[in-house]
């Protein structure tokens, strides 16, 4: 088990399995049948409820529950709540609860963690399960259809822990937490950004609340005159494709290849590098498509509207639709069109528990499109709001946070 390439520190440790740390237990299951006349309504916490390292409590919802129900599902200080899955971004999010809601409990989409041994500590435990680490191995372990990924119990239990002193454990904890202060600033700075983008893009397009991207056969020119043009007319769409993955040698290669593991990070920037590679022989050998450096992605299931350039050669799963921008449309005039549509654009998904804009409607996708000299321009002036000194320190505070993680949660060498 040492020689494993899953192992989180530089350090060799003990490993012991999740389920051997702590009790483990999913939550209330939503539209059960009751048979009790006794029930109480009652504050849950669900998957939008719990985020890396933190809970979101401003929109926790109640559900009808008997007392048995309530005592068993009831959250405890310390307890430490696991995301069962949805979207990969979503897969093995863990926080902790400290009791910031008198008798709340959690739905079965939600795992519990409660501490079993005195061997671990559960803040430890949190960030383990939110560092590269744990996200690589629920990844890797889950069940994957369309763009949803999701783990079970039985994969939960065998979640390998590296089990340094707990004093050790301790520090960690400490350190992550102040990288989690980093985070924090960068959030901020990001939005910064984004806003000023934002107003560039209105000011210059002579935009307000209007979308640059939409579907309409009937659609009136904007504030400055520019027309609408069908988005297939001035870039050529292309699909994506999961090579399989029971096949070996179509993983690990050099190709970058994006999913929507990737796509809120990369949000908005030039896509690099991804968390996945696939080889020429996966490529050649499936659906997926080789796509030349400055292709426009857009994912239009589950994270729907979330959009990047490629900064090299790469392929995507079949989780987004692209775009090879001919000459009339600049790469980076698009990817921010679709960014500041994406209200409109995600109206447009369907689905009941996953959303997805289906081919059918991302055929019918129209662009306002000023002239290339204005797209130029635009471009230009967003290169110097990335170089500005405020998003500089943005990129070393998240270097920092990196570099943080990573001296703790890496890989072996």
């Amino acid at each position: 088990m040492n020689g494993d390439k899953w192992l989180p520190v530089r350090k060799t440790y003990p490993i012991v399995s999740l389920g051997e740390l702590c009790d483990l237990c999913s939550g209330i299951t939503k539209g059960r049948k009751i048979d009790s006349m006794e029930t109480i309504k009652v504050h849950y916490m669900a998957v939008a409820n719990v985020q890396d390292g933190k809970l979101k409590l401003d929109n926790v919802k109640t559900i009808e529950a008997t007392p048995e129900e309530i005592q068993r599902y009831r959250l405890l200080p310390g307890d430490l709540l696991l995301t069962e899955g949805g979207d990969p971004d979503k897969l093995g999010r863990g926080a902790i609860w400290n009791g910031e809601i008198e008798a709340c409990i959690h739905q079965n989409h939600i795992f519990r963690a409660r501490k079993a041994s005195e061997r671990v500590e559960m803040e430890y435990l949190a960030r383990l399960v939110s560092s590269p680490y744990g996200k690589r191995y629920f990844l890797r372990q889950s069940k994957q259809t369309t763009g949803i990924a999701s783990i079970n119990m039985g994969q939960l239990k065998r979640f390998p822990v590296p089990l340094p002193p707990l004093e050790e454990q301790r520090r960690i904890a400490a350190i992550l937490d102040k990288a989690a202060l980093v985070s924090t600033h960068i959030d901020r700075v990001a939005d910064l950004r984004l806003a000023l983008k934002r107003s560039l893009f209105a000011d210059l397009f002579r935009l307000s609340a209007q979308p640059a991207v939409t579907i309409g056969s009937d659609l009136p020119p904007s504030d400055g005159g520019w027309h609408w043009r069908l988005l297939t007319d001035v870039a050529r769409l292309a699909t994506g494709h999961t090579p399989d993955r029971r096949n070996q040698a179509y993983w690990g290669g050099d190709v970058p290849w994006i999913t929507l593991g990737d796509i809120r990070e990369l949000d908005g920037t030039l896509a690099i590098s991804t968390k996945e590679m696939t080889t020429p022989e996966g490529i050649a050998n499936s659906s997926a498509v080789l796509l030349p450096k400055g292709t426009v992605c857009f994912s239009r299931t589950a994270s729907v509207g979330f959009s990047t350039i490629m900064g090299t050669e790469m392929s995507t799963s079949q989780d987004f639709v692209n775009w090879v921008c001919g000459p009339e449309l600049l790469p980076e005039y698009l990817m921010n069109a679709l960014i500041f549509s994406r209200a409109r654009l995600r109206s447009l998904s369907t689905g009941s528990t996953h959303k997805t804009i289906y081919f059918s409607t991302v055929e019918q996708f129209r662009v306002l499109l000023p002239p290339v000299d204005l797209q130029t321009r635009f471009c230009q002036l967003i290169s110097k709001v990335d170089s500005m000194p405020l998003v500089n320190s943005s990129a070393l505070a998240n270097g920092l946070k990196q570099s943080l993680v990573a001296g703790i949660f890496s890989s072996a060498d």
